[in-house]
């Protein structure tokens, strides 16, 4: 935990094995920490900087979106292919929706006015959910490698940026209608993402990394190094 006037750490708090994703639940004023390899969420209490619980989950948790009205995080169960619903009064898991079709789900995005959920499939593919029933209602093609997904309430506009270079962008048109309206390329690597919903502009990190290190037989799989000085985060807004 960090104060951001001094920059300080005010505490430290411990979580389950390999926390990812990180989400703030206003409502309960909760912090949520997904633990990938503990297959479970720490929630934790943000005026006290305190564990509340530990939530088992059914499988390895990735990116979530949390509804403040419906009092419900929304988690991706990636190894599962499905999306866990966690109750925020109770932090029970109360659903478990499968995303017919969609495999490997990463990025997560939530559209609260029309209870629809965007979520990122690693089988190159952009799900929509109505979150009053947990069923799939529409589906459009994506690129490679999605990582995060978007959604700006003022265009209706989803986002879903990919590992292979390419951003796409669909638009809600109705209850059950997404269609593609554009597909941007960006960087190979540019995957993580930010929207700002002010300006709508959106901000991806990128970098150019060294060749793939050859891997061990059997052992634990290396990552490429980054090149040095080559960081940059790319803008792009609406014309």
């Amino acid at each position: 935990m960090v104060d951001l006037k001094t920059t300080n750490t005010i505490a430290k708090v411990e979580t389950g094995e390999n926390p990812d994703a990180i989400l703030f639940e206003p409502t309960q004023s909760e912090v949520y920490a997904f633990n990938g390899g503990g297959k479970s969420a720490t929630v934790i209490d943000a005026k006290t900087n305190k564990v509340v619980v530990t939530v088992p989950l059914s499988g390895k948790p990735e990116f979530a979106a949390a509804d403040a009205l419906g009092a419900r995080v929304f988690c991706n169960i990636e190894d599962k292919s499905e999306v866990a619903v966690i109750d925020i009064k109770t932090h029970a898991v109360t659903a478990s929706w499968p995303l017919a079709g969609g495999q490997d789900p990463t990025g997560m995005a939530f559209d609260a006015v029309h209870h629809r959920l965007f979520v990122g499939c690693g089988n190159k593919l952009m799900a929509m959910l109505d979150t009053d029933t947990g069923q799939v209602v529409a589906k459009v093609p994506i690129g490679a490698g999605v990582d995060a997904c978007a959604f700006d309430e003022t265009t209706q506009l989803a986002f879903a940026s990919c590992g292979d270079g390419m951003i796409t962008i669909a638009k809600e048109e109705g209850p059950n209608k997404l269609t593609v309206v554009q597909t941007l390329k960006t960087e190979r690597g540019a995957k993580t993402m930010a929207l700002d919903p002010k300006t709508h502009k959106i901000y991806l990190a990128s970098a150019k990394y060294e060749p793939m290190p050859e891997q061990p037989a059997g052992g634990a799989r290396q990552r490429p190094k980054m090149i040095a000085g080559s960081f940059k985060v790319l803008v792009y807004g609406m014309e």
